[in-house]
């Protein structure tokens, strides 16, 4: 009796979890242009005013570069006195101001996590000094690095969202198993601890599920999670808990380091990967159903 018990339990819990995962195989790509041969390690991507704002990650300048929806350079723009440290993505507001995310931590020993804020009334300069940084720690972390087992901290994913960063973590632990620590900042300027609001579990495999960026449609109505194999798209949440909805989960036709998505509108997205050998290094545009 007991054994029957669990085993209906057990029913009960795949098909709650399966009506909350609505999966598909791929997502339609429609175009894809090649980016500038000097752009090989785009790490993050935003859309604004018609154009697609890149950076690059560490070893690389401290520059942002404004493309074509067809991966042209349009201009580069030189950020005067901050590193890159391990710039890992880039996002706006509904102002047009841009935000880097300075918070790649391969080795989750890093303590001066930033986010710089450049204003839009810059974006036209050839150099420009930031406006403001919002420096954080995560509020439970207290080894730099932890145990091996424990390696939850590097980043390479925000969104913002009603005036608030939400950063969606890079898992590198032994024994991966999709965990990703989903954190809350204030857009403001100083020091600040962010808030660990949930956690959430992609997958177990790390080269297909790790977090590499992460995109909120104009409407605030989906956001997107990316790795190198897959996406996934949340819809139905309440508040800002953005993955107590729906998700789909989307698997494309091909495996390159995807590092950036955006929206350009509420359902067209732009995705990048940097450029591997002879793979790689391109702009997709994709449509969602």
């Amino acid at each position: 009796m007991k054994k029957n018990i669990m085993f209906i339990s057990y029913l009960l819990f795949i098909l709650l979890f399966n009506s909350c995962k609505d999966n598909v195989k791929n997502v339609s790509e429609t175009d894809t242009f090649k980016l500038p041969k000097s752009l090989k390690e785009v790490s993050g991507m935003t859309y604004l005013d018609d154009a697609i704002w890149v950076i690059q990650d560490n070893g690389n300048s401290e520059k942002i570069h404004k493309l074509s929806l067809e991966g042209e350079l349009l201009k580069s723009i030189e950020i005067n006195s901050v590193k890159n440290h391990d710039w890992e993505a880039i996002t706006s507001d509904e102002d047009g101001n841009l935000y880097i995310g300075d918070f790649g931590n391969n080795d989750n020993n890093r303590k001066n996590l930033a986010i710089y804020k450049i204003s839009n009334e810059n974006l036209e300069k050839d150099k420009v000094n930031i406006e403001y940084t919002v420096n954080f720690n995560y509020e439970d972390q207290d080894e730099f690095p932890p145990k091996k087992h424990f390696l939850l901290y590097d980043c390479e994913s925000f969104i913002l969202h009603d005036d608030n960063f939400y950063l969606f973590t890079k898992n590198r632990s032994k024994g991966f198993d999709g965990t990703s620590h989903i954190y809350k900042l204030e857009n403001k300027a100083g020091n600040q601890t962010a808030k660990l609001l949930k956690k959430y579990v992609t997958c177990d495999s790390f080269n297909s599920c790790a977090i590499t960026d992460a995109a909120i449609s104009p409407d605030g109505n989906k956001m997107a999670l990316i790795s190198n194999k897959r996406m996934w798209i949340f819809t139905n949440y309440s508040n800002s808990d953005f993955t107590n909805g729906k998700v789909k989960e989307i698997k494309f036709n091909s495996y390159t380091q995807r590092e950036g998505v955006t929206f350009k509108d509420d359902n067209t997205l732009y995705i990048t990967d940097e450029k591997t050998k002879n793979v790689g290094g391109n702009l997709y545009k994709y449509k969602l159903d």
